[in-house]
């Protein structure tokens, strides 16, 4: 990694991204999206989610790992539920083409759900959430990963950091607040960067390959993440497999191909969403109760709510512009087209 940094102005960062995605042979069409998503990523100051993953993006759609081109299939089983085949490309034009669905019948019925199999890695989840609760709807989203967290009382990996989110709508499509965060105590990409760094972790953050906690990144790679908050963590990280491997009818943990690696074999993990319109349920208290929920913990001195911080970030880093180190920029802008 470069210790020169240069600064993007989200123009020049979204151009950036988009010129990545279809340079390396991502459709535009399949691009639009996704470009939206890493952008809101860096805004909103999750380092290491964003410009970072990308350049596997485009690497994985070069190799063939990753089908940049494939169109989406999605089916529609009732009224309320939709099942959608990403035929092995990238997760973001399926969720956006199963959001085309699921939106407007969750608005019309109350509730929908949307499963997606053959996939690929979901980024920043709360990006997808929060697109259906800009929408006026309460969203539930659900991804497995890779394997990396190992039972309790066990030591082999056999659930990914596995995410969960929620996004409550607010006023005038703008997001109440937001929940995402993963069943690890961090990212599986905060240890991944420390070891090519060559820095310790703290530790809580990875056992190695024994179960035993350790500050040494590599031996937390080849080792397991520490579940959040010990075996609630791992109950959470269960949770989601359920909804995504089960109930999806995607790949577990480990069946999947690597999120990082040009194995050769597809990802394949899947994802899960609901939506709901709150009025119905409510008998229209939602927007009362929550302005009363919110304004209880916002009025303690000291305390936000969450994703507070995510929006703070998106309006400083919006006029500051947005860092990148100098090699990832260089070896980003060789994806594009010339």
């Amino acid at each position: 990694m470069s210790d020169q940094q240069v600064k993007l102005s989200v123009s020049a960062a979204r151009k950036l991204i988009f010129g990545a995605l279809t340079g390396a042979g991502t459709s535009p069409s399949n691009a639009h999206y996704f470009t939206e998503a890493i952008l809101d990523t860096e805004l909103s100051g999750l380092d290491g989610h964003g410009f970072y993953w990308l350049q596997y993006y485009c690497a994985h759609v070069k190799s063939g790992k990753v089908n940049g081109r494939v169109r989406p299939k999605v089916s529609k089983l009732s009224p309320v539920s939709f099942r959608v085949d990403a035929k092995g490309g990238f997760t973001h034009p399926a969720i956006e083409a199963g959001f085309e669905r699921l939106i407007p019948a969750a608005q019309k019925f109350g509730i929908a759900g949307m499963s997606i199999h053959n996939s690929y890695n979901a980024a920043t989840l709360g990006f997808h959430t929060g697109t259906l609760a800009k929408a006026g709807l309460v969203a539930f989203g659900f991804t497995n990963s890779m394997s990396v967290i190992a039972p309790v009382g066990g030591h082999i990996p056999v659930l990914g950091t596995n995410p969960m989110s929620l996004a409550v709508p607010g006023r005038k499509g703008k997001l109440a607040f937001l929940i995402d965060q993963s069943s690890s105590a961090v990212a599986w990409t905060a240890i991944k960067r420390a070891a090519e760094q060559g820095k310790a972790i703290p530790l809580g953050w990875a056992l190695d390959k024994n179960g035993q906690p350790t500050t040494d990144p590599a031996k937390g790679l080849e080792g397991s993440m520490a579940p959040s908050g010990g075996y609630k963590g791992f109950g959470m990280a269960l949770i989601v497999e359920v909804m995504c491997a089960c109930l999806a009818g995607a790949l577990r943990g480990p069946q999947m191909g690597s999120f990082m690696d040009d194995d050769g074999r597809m990802v394949g993990c899947g994802q899960f969403f609901i939506a709901i319109e709150p009025k119905m349920f409510s008998g229209g208290a939602f927007a009362k109760q929550l302005t009363a929920l919110t304004k209880s913990i916002t009025d303690q001195e000291g305390a936000r709510m969450p994703n507070a911080r995510r929006g703070a970030n998106i309006k400083r880093l919006s006029k500051q512009g947005l860092p990148i180190d100098l090699d990832l920029y260089e070896r980003l802008k060789g994806f594009a087209k010339p």
